[in-house]
């Protein structure tokens, strides 16, 4: 079988649910016996500078004639001089959301984006989203063809379920790059209504994507006087990670956009409530009775949907037994590889 090639931004290593659902595609299909071989692509993106117009080209030309390419969404765009290799060797596109949606980026940037993933969406031979709302956008939104889309949502691992802080008061855990998308601002103005009660949160998420965005929450929370109870802990992960989400009580977001809602699902997987908005899929993972779910930018109706399971601990139990077996029955990652392999393999037919 030919090798599978992953264009993919560098650094691979980069802690995001993209990115991490990126590399348990690619431990799976190793483990099913793929040869599998990740290309890290140089310069700016999703809105490509130079540099990644011209790494984009390289790396492409540098391929085998044979290779399964796979293009990881957020290094898409700079591929559009070559929509027409893409379609001769029947390239896939990886999409965990489409970038003309990211938030906090200029309008003309966005519709640069747009006219650019149109045009390669068409160009692809198959495009294999992680959610199925972001499948149904794409033909309403980017005239992909629907024929052509699958869906393979992100797993998640067994995990133990979470046991708590303990108290006094609650524990908010929020996990998401700090970009403008996540809409960590929306959650800060939410509690910042809500000072009345016992409360602390820990923000963890890379700082580096956007610093000038990181920099401005960390004075958010100043001028709303909760800078005491606020802690960013930057990027986290591996057993760092796990402490976190088991010392939670509540589990928040203020999602604008996902494609998916991975540290929801993994939230979930640890049986803990969840106070979220209705931005993009995140709304579907959620299982009914585990969470708060607001309107997008609604940090007022979100500060009053937080408020009770932040006072109530009865609540919280329930809501936390509603997100463990809604938990349970989310996808596992160790069947996500062959689903995406059987994806790779429709763009050939």
């Amino acid at each position: 079988m030919s090798a599978i090639h992953l264009l993919v931004p560098g650094p691979f290593d980069a802690i995001s649910g993209g990115y991490i659902y990126d590399r348990r595609m690619v431990d799976g299909l190793r483990a099913l016996g793929a040869a599998v071989e990740v290309v890290e692509l140089p310069g700016s993106h999703p809105a490509p500078d130079e540099a990644a117009t011209d790494g984009a080209r390289a790396a492409l030309a540098a391929l085998p004639a044979d290779a399964r390419i796979v293009i990881d969404g957020l290094g898409l765009p700079a591929f559009l001089p070559l929509a027409q290799d893409l379609a001769e060797r029947r390239a896939v596109a990886l999409i965990h959301h489409p970038t003309a949606l990211e938030h906090g980026v200029p309008e003309a940037t966005r519709t640069a984006l747009k006219a650019r993933e149109r045009a390669l969406f068409r160009a692809c031979a198959r495009i294999v989203c992680t959610s199925p709302l972001t499948a149904r956008r794409l033909p309403e939104e980017f005239g992909a063809d629907p024929e052509r889309i699958g869906v393979v949502e992100p797993g998640t691992d067994p995990a133990p379920r979470a046991t708590g802080s303990g108290g006094p008061g609650c524990a908010i855990l929020s996990v998401g790059t700090l970009v403008p998308r996540k809409g960590h601002d929306v959650l800060l103005h939410a509690l910042a209504r809500l000072t009345d009660l016992d409360w602390s949160l820990t923000v963890a998420g890379d700082e580096r994507r956007d610093a000038v965005h990181a920099h401005g929450l960390r004075a958010l929370a100043e001028e709303l006087g909760i800078a005491s109870r606020v802690t960013f802990a930057g990027e986290v992960a591996g057993d760092a990670l796990e402490a976190l989400y088991a010392r939670a009580d509540l589990f928040a977001l203020a999602t604008r956009w996902e494609g998916y809602g991975m540290a929801a699902a993994e939230a979930m997987a640890r049986g803990l409530p969840l106070a979220i908005t209705a931005g993009g899929a995140i709304a579907e993972v959620v299982a009914e009775g585990s969470a708060i779910v607001s309107p997008v930018d609604d940090h007022v109706s979100l500060s009053k949907g937080m408020r009770r399971p932040i006072f109530d601990p009865t609540l919280r139990a329930e809501m936390a037994e509603a997100a463990w077996q809604g938990g349970q029955r989310l996808p596992r990652w160790a069947d996500r590889a062959a689903a995406f392999r059987d994806e790779l393999d429709k763009a050939r037919d």
